[in-house]
């Protein structure tokens, strides 16, 4: 693994994910109430051995930068290191980042700088454990120039993802970026006995779906981008390389889940707090790494909670919370009653930060967290959010979509950005 450079991306606008990128890069989005989704490909290349990493940025970085200088600091004594690569004008270059692979050529002479043999290319925004280590063997022994990490797909969520045709050896011959015609779409059926050789086992008509994991040879990667000039690798590199390079596919079975959009990021999160999850957070050495913090345990007094994960430095006291995430440092108030939330929590306690001024004087607000007697159902609430006493938000219809102001729905969610206030005895 040391001859290997990890390439995480972090640069994306997130559109699909607003409002919680309002303020943030889609990476630098709270998980779970604790994590980032950055945590995931970082924590998946520490452990499997992976130490030099780079995570290229453009939009709204600043916190991703800040998490990941808080959190990720090697050995001395050891040569891994993680380099936040942003955007940058040259005497050769003058624009933003134009797609995935437009950021990765445009940064090829600081990614380039420390000899590899392969390069893995992640996204940062995926949920899901690997061990890179068992990729990258089977991308050498296979003499592969570039290396495809797929999943059994449906057809009824296949037709927004790029699908891959391979013969029974793992080899792609064609690659469609969303095909919309289902005729077409079973045309990239995975073949059995390419999981079958792995002795992975995999449903009927099940496509083969890319997870935009990517190994390249260093030397190939260079060729192909000086080569090809064109922006996205999904769309673009990886369809023009099929019959110029040996390209191959690394069957994935385990859970994988593209949290890229406001509807996958609430049922991700409030999946992982039900008593079977599809995702366990913990497993046995194999942690997922985040930002350490010095809090409190939470404490609970006269609650009820049900399937709901609460993490550390919380304060719940004579609430109702079921199917629930309840995020760091956060503060749930006497009688209030919360159903299918998704709290991030806090990045202060009351008091340690005053973030509102009006003439000097400091505002007269509702407290951090949640006040008394509110009722909370099917949300969002976006750290450090403000939510008064007697507030209640109720469930909307599923495909519902309002934007607001401090208030947004979407597919039914609604969402409460970061540091909103929301004044008592409102109703939403």
């Amino acid at each position: 693994m040391k001859e290997v450079t990890a390439i995480i991306l972090g640069g994306g606008r997130g559109t699909r994910l607003f409002p919680l990128t309002l303020e943030r890069a889609k990476p630098a989005v709270s998980f779970v109430g604790k994590y980032r989704l950055i945590d995931i490909p970082i924590s998946n290349c520490i452990n499997s051995g992976i130490k030099r990493m780079f995570v290229l940025t453009q939009f709204l970085s600043a916190s991703l930068h800040r998490h990941i200088m808080q959190t990720y600091r090697f050995d001395t004594f050891s040569d891994g290191f993680i380099d936040i690569l942003a955007a940058e004008q040259t005497p050769h270059r003058d624009s933003w980042f134009e797609g995935t692979a437009d950021a990765v050529r445009a940064t090829l002479n600081h990614t380039t700088y420390y000899d590899s043999n392969q390069t893995l290319i992640l996204s940062g925004d995926h949920l899901y454990r690997m061990n890179y280590s068992e990729l990258l063997k089977e991308h050498r022994e296979s003499g592969a120039d570039i290396t495809l990490c797929v999943y059994p797909a449906s057809e009824q969520e296949s037709s927004q993802l790029g699908l891959l045709r391979v013969d029974e050896s793992g080899r792609v011959n064609e690659f469609a970026e969303k095909p919309k015609s289902l005729e077409l779409i079973r045309k990239f059926r995975a073949p059995k006995k390419l999981f079958k050789n792995r002795n992975l086992k995999i449903e009927a008509n099940k496509t083969l779906a890319s997870m935009g994991i990517y190994v390249f040879n260093t030397k190939t990667l260079v060729s192909i981008l000086n080569e090809n000039t064109q922006e996205d690798f999904g769309k673009h590199i990886i369809p023009w390389a099929i019959d110029k390079y040996k390209m191959m596919v690394y069957p994935f079975t385990d859970y994988w889940k593209d949290i890229g959009t406001i509807a996958t990021f609430f049922e991700a999160n409030i999946s992982l707090a039900q008593p079977d999850p599809p995702f366990k957070l913990y497993y046995p050495r194999w942690p997922i790494y985040t930002r350490m913090r010095s809090l409190p345990p939470t404490r609970v007094v006269g609650s009820s909670i049900k399937d709901s994960l609460i993490v550390e430095g919380s304060d719940i006291i004579g609430a109702d919370i079921e199917d629930s995430i309840v995020g760091v440092r956060s503060i749930v108030q006497k009688g209030s009653k919360l159903k299918e939330v998704v709290m991030l929590g806090a990045d202060f306690y009351e008091g340690e930060e005053v973030l509102f001024k009006e003439n000097g004087n400091t505002k007269n607000l509702p407290r951090l967290g949640i006040g008394k007697n509110c009722v909370i159902e099917r949300c969002i609430l976006d750290k450090n959010v403000r939510i008064g006493d007697n507030v209640t938000i109720r469930r909307k219809p599923k495909g519902s979509n309002v934007d607001g102001v401090d208030v947004w729905v979407k597919d039914g969610i609604t969402i409460i950005p970061k540091g909103t206030i929301i004044e008592p005895n409102r109703t939403i």
